[in-house]
């Protein structure tokens, strides 16, 4: 969440990427390549591209930015990986706090049951 968060403030390491090959699944497809940063940084091989532009092709270089996503660098041109990556960690935050509400209730019913006489 945080390298997402950083490309949409503006932070991480300009450069660009060129485009290797395209791997498509059941719903999306995803460019992979290769990353150069601009002022001679480090150089990162086959890489996602997230928040790739439309038009994308096979050697296409687009400008690009390296916030320390491990598998990828995020396109300049902006996209949403930042608010579904946001949306995730907060329903996965969301989901566990309610399953610690529930187990707390269940205990605290279990102990407070009055035993009914013989």
């Amino acid at each position: 969440m945080v390298p997402a968060w950083q490309v949409n403030a503006g932070n991480g390491t300009l450069g660009t990427f060129i485009a290797v090959h395209e791997d498509c699944g059941w719903r999306s497809c995803s460019w992979y390549g290769d990353f150069t940063a601009t002022e001679g940084g480090a150089k990162r091989a086959d890489v996602i591209l997230y928040d790739a532009p439309d038009g994308m092709a096979e050697g296409k270089a687009v400008p690009a930015r390296d916030t320390g996503a491990r598998n990828g660098v995020f396109s300049t041109t902006g996209g949403y990986t930042w608010l579904l990556t946001t949306g995730l960690v907060a329903a996965g935050a969301i989901a566990a706090a309610a399953w610690i509400v529930m187990v707390v209730r269940l205990i605290s019913r279990r102990r407070t049951r009055v035993p009914e006489p013989a």
